[in-house]
């Protein structure tokens, strides 16, 4: 039987139909080109899985350029992060490259829109330039110096670039219509006066270029073949193509921008500026917080690059703009864990069991699985002894029939050990209850092939030896904010739907093979979730962040 042929979603229906008509394979190269003024977001990895996962249908190049035009706001910091973000999801790019490699050009393109009219040096406030703008229903107003002779452009630009202009006072503009439809078109700024030291340039330069200028004639000097952005960048396509058109070279290649919809996330924001206001405001404690929405936090929460890959295929590539649940997220970083994480036992709430009929000075090693769903993963041995610890709420004095973890009088499986019988139980002062007595069936330990063994009780406890347990610091992690969209609305501050549950650090109690556990190494704790080693971790303080729990347990 033939395998249905996949679908093409619309960005690639775009460059099958230029195949066919405008580009060879050979010229198709594309570029993922983030500001380096913050930490990559799961919103960036959409783009990212769409620019690299292009550059593998179609064995194309794909760039990495930091689109460094603002030196206000970013820093070398951010390049390497986003750097090894990239990494870490697995792809390669062709060429590193930045805006910033191109700053000498774009000035030299610059002066020739000067020379050929099509550009002016506006000493107007910023204020009075908004206003000239207009509205979407009303022409905008000429500036009073659009019509300055190309010698004193000329002059007035060279000032400008060579630091000679205050900041902030004289801007290059774009000559195009002041009664453009579009309201991009209404004479743009090129370039800004800005004193202030470059992350990769120093001071070499006292002018700097605009998104809009040095973002398409970028695309352009490297060739790249399809431009793809997020919808708000829609109505700076008709400004981008007018830029590429002033911009003549022999026989290269004109780009073209093309939209696709941003996909949102529930319960979290990806504003850079609202991302980076959490830390300052004391709210999360870096860009890698496990609570934060970044590459870089997934990563140390304990996702995996596959997992973010396979979210971002599952959500597709659309023209509309949705808000996709964090549960479904979650699904796929548990669907990959499931497959690759290593079972262990922990117990993050201990109350101690003894098995008063079990030896006292007696200790076994049980055989464990390691992951039924990977049987290269082997087994290890787990010990047990007389003093177990147990979760506390997998006891009860009384329950209903439903309840079939231990209550008084009933059985319960201990995970890869023996059939238990709660006896009795002890309780302090204050009526809570510390010790929970049990007798233990000896004939019944899981594997021996016995007729006890193979008896049926419908609860099964994961378990620690008490006189073996390791101790740990476990994170757990929720999410960050209460609500599906923090932003929404927008007379209310989205901090303040912040989730003050959001975090909270415990002792858990650990099975002896976790020991030597690495850092990002990731666990599934039998019962609980998933779990992965922390940055911060020793040898002699283990500290473990909860990944996700085994099911979806979000009730906001």
């Amino acid at each position: 039987m033939s395998v249905p042929k996949k679908s093409l979603n619309f960005i690639e229906q775009i460059i099958e139909d230029d195949l066919k008509n405008n580009y060879t394979r050979e010229q198709l190269k594309f570029r993922f080109p983030p500001e380096p003024n913050g930490y990559l977001h799961i919103g960036h990895a959409s783009s990212i899985c769409l620019n690299f996962g292009l550059g593998l249908k179609y064995n194309a190049p794909v760039n990495l350029r930091f689109d460094d035009t603002n030196p206000t706001k970013e820093e070398k910091e951010y390049v390497d992060a986003i750097k090894r973000d990239v990494k870490w999801l697995g792809y390669k790019w062709a060429k590193e490259c930045y805006a910033s490699d191109y700053f000498q050009q774009l000035y030299d393109w610059a002066i020739e829109m000067i020379k050929n009219g099509d550009a002016y040096v506006d000493s107007q406030t910023s204020e009075a330039i908004a206003e000239q703008k207009g509205t979407p229903t009303t022409k905008g107003i000429e500036s009073p110096y659009r019509n300055r002779t190309v010698e004193e452009n000329l002059e007035m630009f060279e000032a400008m670039k060579n630091g000679e202009t205050p900041e902030g006072r004289d801007v290059l503009r774009a000559k195009i219509s002041m009664g453009a439809k579009n309201m991009l078109m209404r004479d743009p700024i090129m370039y800004r006066c800005l004193h202030k030291p470059h992350h990769r340039t120093g001071s070499e330069w006292k002018i700097y270029p605009m998104y809009d200028w040095a973002h398409g004639q970028s695309d352009y000097i490297e060739q790249v073949s399809h431009s793809f952005c997020t919808l708000e960048f829609q109505p700076h396509r008709e400004l981008y193509n007018w830029f590429a058109k002033k911009v003549k070279v022999a026989d290269k290649l004109k780009p073209k921008q093309r939209e696709f919809a941003r996909r949102n996330l529930s319960h979290t924001v990806v504003s850079k500026r609202k991302l980076l206001l959490l830390i300052e405001k004391g709210f999360v404690k870096s860009w890698d917080d496990p609570r934060m929405p970044t590459i870089s936090a997934m990563r140390r929460r304990g996702y995996t690059p596959e997992s973010i890959i396979n979210f971002a295929e599952s959500i597709g590539i659309g023209k509309r703009e949705n808000t996709v649940s964090f549960s479904h997220l979650e699904f796929c970083v548990r669907e990959d864990l499931n497959k690759k994480a290593q079972r262990v036992m922990a117990v993050l709430n201990p109350l101690k069991v003894v098995i008063t009929n079990y030896p006292e000075n007696k200790e076994e090693w049980l055989e464990a699985e390691n992951n039924p769903e990977d049987e290269s993963a082997g087994s290890r041995k787990v010990p047990f002894s007389r003093e177990l610890y147990i979760e506390k709420e997998d006891f009860r004095e009384e329950a209903n029939r439903k309840f079939f973890r231990l209550k008084l009088g009933k059985e319960v499986r201990l995970k890869n050990a023996y059939i238990i019988k709660a006896e009795s139980c002890v309780k302090d002062d204050d009526g809570n209850i510390i010790e929970v007595r049990c007798s233990y069936d000896k004939d019944s330990r899981s594997g021996s092939n016995t007729e006890a063994s193979k008896r049926k009780v419908k609860g099964t406890l994961h378990w620690v030896s008490v006189n073996h347990a390791i101790t740990a610091q476990v994170n757990l992690y929720d999410r960050l904010f209460k609500v599906e969209n923090p932003s929404q609305d927008k007379d209310v501050d989205f901090l303040e739907h912040i989730n003050p549950d959001s975090f909270q650090s415990i002792t858990g109690y650990l099975e002896p093979s976790l020991a030597n556990a690495k850092i990002q190494e990731r666990f599934q704790f039998q019962r609980i979730g998933y779990f992965c080693v922390d940055k911060t971790s020793t040898s002699k303080q283990l500290v473990f962040n909860k990944t996700v729990g085994l099911r979806d347990s979000w009730k906001g």
